[in-house]
């Protein structure tokens, strides 16, 4: 795949600068991001209202999006997983969920997109398959952004929340992940509104800092996956460079500058975390914090030891939560039958080539 510049990486300034040095007005640039973004041209042939010689400069020097859709595998539960091929012939995942009609009505229309921010993983969460290849690059603000465009398009669905969750640790990605954010919430891209937005993280503490100090009110999700030290360890490396008390420290920052209620990611996996004692202390972290938690049930993952808990379990662990005035809820991992986990299904196409 060639390399061109892809334009759903540049703002619209940039756009503009571009266009300059090809001799064109400003307006050209209203006009194209206006097919791309509002009228979801994915060609520039396509763009009829400038001159057929723009658009052959345009064709030659850009590319609308830096994605080639290689497969597309879709749940039961209507979760839809697509991998995309880049340019130098990495794989990356991007999975859609519908909401759950036991939330939002079976009318809802509400449709999240969970978006990869690196190819792979240098932080070796051991229940995860993003880093089980380990990390190889990060994405630039395009190849990020062009996921929801390209999900969008594919399933003909109109995307109204993302979540930074997929392959890769997005904070360990700042300075592209904002550009992609800032991007995807212009009222010239995207359009979607920062409260739409989630970014989550392993637990990286200076860069939570950083990002607290940035005016959109974006909404923060750390994945804690262990209340103590001891358990978070054994499953997360990044603990021992960020322990628990240095991550609530910067999350204390985080809520002195934001609204927004963080919340914490917790998978239950059996006999590691899922304990009475783990759940109290899970308790005690999200009520100092304010925060709110979200249970997932571990999704399998060929290859590693861990199991899900039993559903007796997972209530009884959510019960002790909620009895101690904590908002948690548990959430039962969509796309299970489809390897919907970060990064299965970009692993096996790696494995295949």
């Amino acid at each position: 795949m060639s390399r061109l510049t892809a334009i759903t990486g540049l703002n619209r300034d940039e756009v503009e600068t571009r266009l300059h040095q090809l001799g064109e007005p400003d307006y050209r640039a209203t006009q194209i991001l206006d097919w791309i973004y509002a009228k979801g041209a994915m060609d520039f042939e396509a763009m009829t209202n400038l001159p057929a010689a723009l658009r052959s400069k345009l064709a030659e020097r850009f590319t609308i999006s830096p994605l080639r859709s290689v497969e597309g595998t879709r749940s039961g539960d209507t979760t839809r997983k697509y991998l995309y091929q880049l340019h130098d012939g990495r794989y990356i995942e991007t999975v859609l969920i519908p909401a759950s009609p036991a939330l939002y009505g079976e009318s809802s229309d509400r449709y999240t997109l969970c978006v990869s921010s690196q190819v792979g993983c240098a932080y070796g969460c051991k229940f995860c398959a993003s880093g089980l290849d380990g990390f190889a690059r990060n994405l630039d603000a395009g190849e990020i952004a062009a996921q929801v465009l390209a999900a969008g398009e594919e399933s003909g669905k109109k995307i109204n929340n993302i979540v930074f969750m997929g392959m890769g640790e997005p904070l360990a990605n700042l300075p592209n992940l904002l550009k992609a954010i800032a991007i995807i919430n212009a009222p010239w891209g995207i359009g979607i509104g920062a409260r739409h937005m989630t970014v989550s993280t392993s637990g990286l503490a200076p860069q939570i800092r950083e990002f607290a100090d940035q005016p959109l009110q974006v909404r923060l999700a750390v994945s804690l996956h262990g209340a103590s030290d001891e358990v978070r360890e054994k499953i997360m490396p990044v603990n021992k460079k960020y322990p628990i008390n240095e991550l609530l420290d910067s999350l204390r920052y985080y809520n002195s500058k934001k609204k927004q209620k963080i919340t914490f990611e917790y998978i239950l996996i059996e006999d590691i975390n899922d304990s009475e004692e783990q759940a109290r202390s899970l308790a005690t972290l999200a009520y100092s914090l304010n925060a709110k938690i979200n249970l997932i049930p571990y999704n399998k993952v060929e290859g590693l030891p861990w199991a899900r808990p039993s559903e007796a379990v997972q209530e009884d662990f959510l019960n002790t939560l909620t009895s101690r005035g904590v908002h948690a809820t548990l959430r039962r991992e969509k796309g299970h039958d489809i390897e919907a986990a970060c990064g299965q299904l970009r692993l096996r196409k790696e494995q295949e080539g």
